[in-house]
C-alpha cells in the first residue's frame, strides 16, 4: 500500500518589503504544487501568485496584536526582525489555520526550494514529530513538525519564553533556546552525543540531519572541506550545483550571498527579473540570479581567456 503524502502548510510572517529575489522563491513554491504556504504582510500581494501561496494582509501592528491575543502576552517589538524569535510559536498563534495538515513549518524566504516531496517522502515523515535540516540545532530557515497539541505548544518548554517574546532583544530563540529542548550536550563527540540523545524524548521523535543547503556558513561541505558549490542550478523544480553532480538538494539557503555579495550589488531590474523566473531554468551565483543562458556565456568567456 501506497502511503498518502502527508499535508503540509509553512506559515511565514514577512513585513517590510518582499526582497528582490521574491518571484524565484514563489516559482519554487510553485513547482511544490501540494505543499501550501500562508504569508502574513504587509508588503502587496505579488505578481502572478502561485495557488498554493496565499498572502494575508496585514500591518506589523495588526499582527503583533494577534500574537499577544493568541499567547496572552504583551507582544509589541519595534522591529519585524523580532519576529524570529516567536518561529517555534507559530503553530499555536495560527493553530485555527492548520486545521486538515499533518504537519506545520516555519521557515525563510532567502531561499529557493528544489523538490521537497522527494527529500521529505511519506516514510520519512512517519518516522518523526519534527525535521530539522541541521544536524545539531533547529533550522530557523526550515523546520517541519507534526501538528499536534504537543508541539504546537512545544516552545514553551523553552525558559523564561514570555519574558524573552515581550523584550526588544533578539534572542535567536528559534535556533537557541528551541534547539536546547532536543540538543543536550550538542558539542560532546560522537557518540556520546548520540547516546545522550537517545534519553531525551523530545530527541528520540525528531530527525536532526545535515541536508548542506546553507553553503558558506560555520558547517562544512559534506566531505569535510570549505570547498563550496559556485553555482546553483534550478530546473522544473529540482536543485543542483556545479560541485556535486547528479545529487538533488531539497533547498538553497543563499543567506551567505545575501549579506555579503549581493549586499554589494547595484539593485537588479524587476522586470529582468520576473522574466528570468519564469523560464524552466536558472543558475544562482555571488552575482545573483541569472537565466539559463548565463552558464555558456560564463564558460565562452574562460574559454576565450
Amino acid at each position: 500500500m501506497i502511503n498518502p503524502r502527508p499535508r503540509i502548510l509553512f506559515l511565514i510572517p514577512y513585513f517590510g518589503q518582499w526582497p528582490f529575489w521574491m518571484p524565484f522563491f514563489l516559482e519554487s513554491c510553485r513547482r511544490n504544487a501540494d505543499i501550501d504556504w500562508l504569508l502574513f504582510s504587509d508588503c502587496g500581494t505579488p505578481a502572478d501568485l502561485p495557488p498554493n501561496v496565499t498572502v494575508e494582509a496585514m500591518t506589523f501592528c495588526d499582527y503583533c496584536a494577534l500574537v499577544s491575543q493568541r499567547l496572552q502576552i504583551d507582544f509589541a517589538p519595534k522591529a519585524a526582525y523580532k519576529l524570529c524569535d516567536i518561529k517555534p510559536a507559530l503553530g499555536h498563534i495560527h493553530a485555527d489555520r492548520l486545521q486538515g495538515y499533518d504537519f506545520w513549518a516555519f521557515g525563510d524566504i532567502d531561499l529557493v526550494y528544489g523538490d521537497l516531496r522527494s527529500y521529505f517522502t511519506p516514510d520519512r515523515l512517519a518516522g518523526y514529530d519534527l525535521f530539522s535540516t541541521h544536524e545539531r540545532r533547529v533550522a530557523g530557515h526550515l523546520c517541519l513538525m507534526r501538528n499536534t497539541a504537543r508541539k504546537r505548544e512545544l516552545f514553551m518548554q523553552m525558559k523564561d519564553w514570555r519574558l524573552r517574546f515581550t523584550d526588544q532583544a533578539h534572542h535567536a530563540l528559534d535556533e537557541g533556546a528551541f534547539s536546547r529542548i532536543f540538543m543536550w550536550r550538542k558539542n560532546f563527540p560522537e557518540p556520546l552525543f548520540t547516546l545522550v540523545g537517545k534519553l531525551n524524548p523530545w530527541r528520540r521523535r525528531s530527525e536532526f540531519t545535515e541536508a548542506f543547503s546553507t553553503p558558506g556558513g560555520c558547517i562544512k561541505w559534506h566531505d569535510g572541506t570549505n570547498d563550496f558549490p559556485r553555482q546553483w542550478f534550478w530546473r522544473d523544480g529540482n536543485l543542483s550545483n556545479d560541485r556535486d553532480g547528479d545529487r538533488r538538494f531539497p533547498y538553497f539557503h543563499f543567506v551567505c550571498w545575501k549579506r555579503n555579495e549581493w549586499s554589494r550589488l547595484p539593485q537588479p531590474d524587476p522586470a529582468e527579473i520576473r522574466r528570468i523566473a519564469a523560464g524552466p531554468g536558472w543558475i544562482i551565483d555571488a552575482t545573483g540570479f541569472h537565466g539559463e543562458s548565463y552558464e555558456s556565456t560564463v564558460k565562452g568567456s574562460a574559454t576565450a581567456a
